[in-house]
């Protein structure tokens, strides 16, 4: 699982005007809620260029985050984050507090392996991908990094689905939990032309 720690500050103001105060000031507006039934939101703000760095690695997006906020520690997920359509600069981020009794629900990167040891790959074959994130439900304690597909099997024509993906114990599939009909496809087998397979 990888760290990410960031320093914000509780804010007072609020507001349009105050978060484009913010923003002029190299800060970006934050909110953190959830967690236990008493706890407020706490309307926070972080350093722009600090959180910028963090939000360009992938794995940012699918980790426990731990934000200190005046000294103490608030163990969250990202659950929004509004980007300037131009600019290098986030506009807001709202963070959802994580406990030992709830579970969260977050996207996770879909790893697919073994596709080079498949005998279709020897013959030409090619691997399209669909989906690369799939969003998944289980307690912070058994947030996978990521979740694998393992293509070693596959066949010519052969479409996965999200019921494909390989899961660690305690972790589900949220589409899967709504039905049969949800099980959508996250990726095929073709055989470019001229190839023969």
């Amino acid at each position: 699982m990888s760290n990410f720690t960031i320093e914000a500050v509780i804010r007072e103001d609020q507001g349009k005007g105050a978060s484009r105060r913010l923003r002029n000031e190299g800060l970006v507006p934050a909110v953190v809620y959830g967690g236990a039934k008493n706890k407020k939101p706490l309307s926070l703000s972080l350093i722009n260029k600090d959180f910028v760095k963090l939000t360009n690695n992938d794995n940012f997006f699918s980790s426990i985050i731990t934000l200190m906020v005046d000294g103490k520690e608030e163990k969250v997920i990202i659950k929004d984050l509004q980007r300037h359509p131009a600019k290098p600069l986030l506009l807001h981020a709202d963070f959802q507090r994580i406990t030992k009794s709830n579970k969260i629900s977050i996207k996770v990167p879909i790893s697919f392996i073994n596709f080079e040891q498949s005998v279709v790959a020897k013959a030409a074959a090619k691997f399209a991908v669909e989906a690369n994130v799939v969003e998944v439900i289980c307690m912070a304690d058994k947030l996978p990094e990521s979740v694998t597909v393992d293509l070693s099997n596959v066949e010519i024509g052969q479409v996965l689905h999200l019921s494909d993906i390989n899961v660690p114990a305690g972790v589900k599939v949220s589409a899967l939990r709504r039905g049969e009909d949800h099980n959508q496809s996250i990726g095929y087998v073709y055989s470019p032309r001229g190839a023969t397979a």
